[in-house]
C-alpha cells in the first residue's frame, strides 16, 4: 500500500476545497454558529474540520471507504492483520477486546496491576477475573508486570479461562516478557490481550522494547495520544491470528463506542501513522539520544536517582524498560513525589507524569527537545536546593505485597451493582468494597468492587491522601467513608 497516503486528511482537504452546505450535525456548521469567544480560544480550524464522518467526510453509504482505507494503512504499517480506530480512548478499546474474548461469568486471566478501565470492563461484562499477581519489588515498593510462569500456572489451575490480559508497558515504563506469555497462552489454545496503552511508539524503533504484535499477542490496545501525535481520546487496537474473531471484536467496539466519532481524532491518527512510517526512525533516534542525556544529567544532581534497567530489569522483575519514561527517585531529598510535583508545577510550570510517595517521572516523546528538557533539568536542580522547605512530608503506610492483595469475595459486577451502604472508614475493614479506590495517576485500583478490605490497604489509602495522593473515583474523595456491599 502507498504509505504516503493519508485518506482521512485527504478527504478533509477535499471537503474544504468543495464544501457541502450541510443540514446535519455538528450544529455549529463548521464554526458559523460557534460563540466567537469560543472560536478565539479554540481556533477556527477546530470547528472547520469538525465534520460528520458518515454523510460528511464520506457519503451516506461510505462509498469511498475512507476510514477503512486508513485502518488498513495502519495495519500494514505496524504488521497487524487488522486495525480499528477508536475515538473513545483505550478505556473503550480494552473493554471491546475483553468482551470479544469472555462473556458473563466466564473466566479471564487478568494482571492485578490492570488499569481501572479493565476493572470497568469486568463490571460491565460480568466477567469472572482470575487475578495474576504482578512481580513486586519490595525494596522500591513498585509492581512490574506478571511473569510468564505466573500466567502459565494460572492457566493450569483455571483451564476454562477464555484468555489472558496483561499490561505492558506499565506507566513506569516496565515491560513484560510478552513473547513468553504469548507462548504460554497459545500452548493452552487461549488468546492474549495486551493493554499497551503506553506503547504506541514501540513498533517504530529497534531500540525500544518489543511491541505486542511482534511478540505474538492476539489483540493489542494502544493509546496514540499518550506517546504518539494523536489527539486526546485517540486509540487504536490491532488484531492478528484466529484466536479472536474479527467480527466479534468489531461488534463489541460498535456496542460500546460512539455513533458520532470525531473526524478530528481520526485525522490525527491517520497523520500520525504517516509521520511514523516516513520519519519515525529519525524522530526516535533523536528522542532516545535526548533521553540518554537527560538521564545522565539528572543522575548528577545530589539527592536524585534515575531508575534504569539495573533497577527494574532482572529475574523476578521486569523484562524490559522504555527509556523514554524518566523515573526519578527522590527518597534522599526527604520528601514525597506528591509535594515535589506540586512544587515543580507552581514554581517552574512543569507538569510531570507520575508523582508517588517517593518518585516523580517525566514522559519524553518525539516532540521533546533541549528547550523542554532544559526546563525539566532546571526545575529538578532547584528542587534539590529547596527540598528542606518541603519537609517534613507525611509518611505513607506501605503494606507488604501480601497485605496489599485482597480476597475477591464477590464478582466485581455483583458488588458494584448490588445493594450498598456508606460506612465510616474506621468500620470498613472486613467489609466488601463496592467501588473502585484508585490512586491516580497511574489509575491502578488499590481496591476494586468485590474485594474484602483489610486495615493495611485502608491505612495506605488514608495516609496517602494525607500525603497528597488523589483517589478521584471514590464516592467520598476524602475517604472518611467507604461504599461497601450490604451483607
Amino acid at each position: 500500500m502507498d504509505q504516503s497516503q493519508a485518506p482521512v486528511l485527504e478527504a478533509l482537504a477535499a471537503f474544504h476545497a468543495n464544501p457541502l452546505t450541510v443540514f446535519t450535525p455538528p450544529g455549529h456548521k463548521q464554526g458559523r454558529g460557534a460563540d466567537p469567544r469560543v472560536v478565539q480560544a479554540l481556533g477556527a480550524d477546530v470547528f472547520r474540520s469538525d465534520v460528520l464522518a458518515t454523510g460528511g467526510l464520506d457519503d451516506r453509504t461510505d462509498t469511498r471507504g475512507i476510514l477503512r482505507h486508513a485502518q488498513e494503512l495502519m495495519a500494514e504499517a505496524v504488521g497487524a492483520d487488522h486495525t480499528f480506530f477508536s475515538t473513545c480512548g483505550s478505556s473503550l478499546s480494552v473493554k471491546a477486546a475483553m468482551l470479544a474474548v469472555a462473556g458473563p461469568h466466564q473466566q479471564l486471566l487478568v494482571g492485578r496491576d490492570a488499569h481501572k478501565s479493565v476493572i470497568a470492563g469486568l463490571i460491565l461484562a460480568g466477567i469472572r477475573p482470575v487475578w495474576v499477581e504482578p512481580q513486586w519489588d519490595t525494596d522500591l515498593h513498585l509492581a512490574h508486570p506478571p511473569s510468564a510462569e505466573s500466567v502459565r500456572a494460572a492457566l493450569r489451575e483455571h483451564p476454562d479461562a477464555r484468555g489472558a490480559l496483561v499490561t505492558s508497558p506499565t506507566p513506569y515504563g516496565t515491560c513484560a516478557d510478552l513473547e513468553a506469555i504469548a507462548e504460554a497462552c497459545h500452548a493452552a489454545g487461549k488468546p492474549l490481550i495486551v493493554d499497551e496503552a503506553w506503547g504506541a511508539h514501540l513498533p517504530f524503533h529497534p531500540r525500544l522494547p518489543r511491541w505486542a504484535m511482534d511478540a505474538g499477542a492476539d489483540v493489542c490496545v494502544t493509546s496514540v495520544h499518550k506517546m504518539g501525535s494523536g489527539l486526546e481520546q485517540s486509540s487504536v487496537f490491532h488484531l492478528q491470528g484466529d484466536l479472536v474473531d474479527r467480527t466479534a471484536l468489531k461488534q463489541r467496539e460498535d456496542l460500546l463506542g460512539t455513533t458520532s466519532p470525531s473526524t478530528l481524532v481520526y485525522a490525527a491518527l491517520d497523520g500520525w501513522r504517516r509521520q511514523m512510517v516516513q520519519h519515525g526512525r529519525a524522530l526516535y533516534d533523536h528522542a532516545l539520544d535526548l533521553a540518554d542525556t537527560v538521564r545522565e544529567r539528572v543522575q548528577e544532581l545530589d539527592g536524585l536517582h534515575v531508575h534504569g534497567r539495573d533497577d527494574f530489569c532482572s529475574p523476578g522483575h521486569a523484562a524490559d524498560l522504555d527509556p523514554l519514561q524518566v523515573i526519578v527517585d527522590i527518597t534522599d531529598l526527604g520528601t514525597t513525589g506528591y509535594r515535589a510535583g506540586d512544587w515543580l508545577r507552581s514554581h517552574h510550570q512543569l507538569a510531570l507524569h507520575l508523582c508517588d510517595h517517593r518518585r516523580v517521572s517525566a514522559q519524553l516523546t518525539h516532540a521533546d527537545d533541549t528547550t523542554t528538557t532544559d526546563a525539566l533539568l532546571n526545575g529538578l536542580r532547584e528542587l534539590t536546593v529547596i527540598a528542606p522547605d518541603l519537609r517534613p512530608a507525611p509518611r505513607v503506610h506501605l503494606p507488604s505485597p501480601e497485605r496489599l492483595r485482597l480476597e475477591q469475595a464477590l464478582l466485581p459486577r455483583d458488588a458494584f451493582f448490588g445493594p450498598t451502604e456508606q460506612v465510616p472508614v474506621e468500620k470498613a475493614a472486613g467489609r466488601t468494597v463496592a467501588e473502585m479506590l484508585t490512586p491516580y495517576p497511574p489509575g491502578i485500583p488499590a481496591a476494586l468492587p468485590g474485594e474484602r478490605l483489610n486495615q493495611d490497604v485502608l491505612d495506605y489509602l488514608r495516609s496517602g491522601i494525607e500525603a497528597g495522593m488523589l483517589v478521584p473515583d471514590s464516592a467520598d474523595p476524602a475517604l472518611d467513608t467507604i461504599r461497601v456491599s450490604v451483607e
